[in-house]
C-alpha cells in the first residue's frame, strides 16, 4: 500500500475506509480522504501509541490490517495477467489497449474486505426498475425509503462498501413480490467495471440470477460481463482502432472531459504498448 493522506482520491482510500468501518468509524467509503476519514485516521493512531499526523503510511497500514479480520482475498478472486490476454485474444484487441482500459475504466478492486462484489445501489433506478414492472413506485415513498427509492438521481445516499449491500437488501425486502428483490439487484451496478443490473439479459444472462452469481465468483467474470457489455454496445471496434475519445464519451458520458478519461486512456496505452 502506498502512502496516502488528506485530499487523496485512489483505490487505496477506498480500501482505508473499508477497513476503518471494521473498526467503527464513522466515514464514507469512498476513494477520497476527505475531513471524515482523516479524523478517524487520526484517533485510530493516537488509539495505537502511532505518530498522530493523519498519514498512513507502513505502520498505520500495518497496524490496521493487523486488527483487521478482512483478511485478504484468495488470488483466485483477482484479476490475472492471462484473464487480460484472454479476453484481448476474444475480442481481437492489442493487449495493451486491454490493459489500459483496465487500468482506466476499472475501479481498482472488484471485492470487499468481506469477499463479496462492490456494489453501488442506485435509488432512482430502482424507482424506474419497479415502474417497468408494474408496480407504482410513488406507493412506497415514505420516510423508511427516502434512501433507497427516489425519482431522480442523487448521490447523498450513496454510503459505500458493505453499506451498499444494506441499501440493496432493504430495497430487496420492501415487498415480498419476487419482483422487488429482481428490480432491485437490477439498479446496482457490480464488480471490478461496475457493470448495471439492468443490462444482464441484454448482454447475454439468462437473468439478473445469473448474472449476480458470475459477479460473486471472481474479478475475471467481471471481466468477461464488461467485455459482453462493450459488444452490446458496440464499443470494440471503438477500442480496436483506438478511439479514446468517442470510448470514453460513449462508456463515461460526457463528464469524461472534465475527468480526462480519454487523456487516461491514451497515456496508458502508449505506456503498455512499449
Amino acid at each position: 500500500m502506498r502512502t496516502i493522506k488528506f485530499g487523496v482520491k485512489s483505490s487505496e482510500v477506498y480500501y482505508l475506509n473499508e477497513l476503518l468501518t471494521k473498526r467503527n468509524y464513522s466515514v464514507i467509503v469512498s476513494d477520497y480522504f476527505g475531513v471524515e476519514t482523516d479524523k478517524a485516521v487520526k484517533d485510530f493512531q493516537l488509539n495505537n501509541n502511532l505518530v498522530v499526523d493523519g498519514i498512513v503510511g507502513l505502520k498505520t497500514w500495518s497496524m490496521l490490517l493487523e486488527q483487521s479480520d478482512a483478511g485478504s482475498l484468495s488470488n483466485n478472486k483477482l484479476l490475472s495477467e492471462q484473464d487480460l490476454i484472454d479476453f484481448s485474444n476474444d475480442h481481437n484487441l492489442e493487449l495493451a489497449v486491454v490493459k489500459a482500459v483496465n487500468q482506466v475504466e476499472s475501479n481498482g478492486k472488484g471485492f470487499l474486505v468481506d469477499g463479496r462484489p462492490k456494489i453501488l445501489f442506485e435509488g432512482h433506478v430502482f424507482w424506474r426498475e419497479l415502474k417497468k414492472r408494474g408496480i407504482n413506485s410513488q406507493a412506497y415513498v415514505n420516510s423508511n425509503t427516502a434512501n433507497i427509492l427516489y425519482q431522480d438521481y442523487t448521490k447523498k445516499y450513496y454510503v459505500g462498501g458493505e453499506g451498499e449491500y444494506t441499501r440493496l437488501e432493504k430495497a430487496m425486502n420492501l415487498n415480498s413480490d419476487p419482483n422487488f428483490s429482481d428490480a432491485a439487484k437490477c439498479s446496482t451496478s457490480w464488480g471490478l467495471f461496475q457493470v448495471m443490473g439492468f443490462n444482464a439479459v441484454s448482454i447475454g444472462y439468462a437473468n439478473i440470477n445469473e448474472f449476480t452469481e458470475k459477479m460473486n465468483l471472481n474479478e475475471g467474470e467481471h471481466l468477461k460481463a464488461f467485455g459482453f457489455f462493450l459488444k452490446e454496445n458496440n464499443l470494440i471496434s471503438v477500442l480496436r482502432n483506438q478511439k479514446w475519445v468517442e470510448f470514453a464519451l460513449k462508456y463515461n458520458g460526457e463528464g469524461y472531459r472534465t475527468n480526462k478519461y480519454d487523456e487516461k486512456l491514451k497515456n496508458a496505452y502508449e505506456r503498455f504498448a512499449s
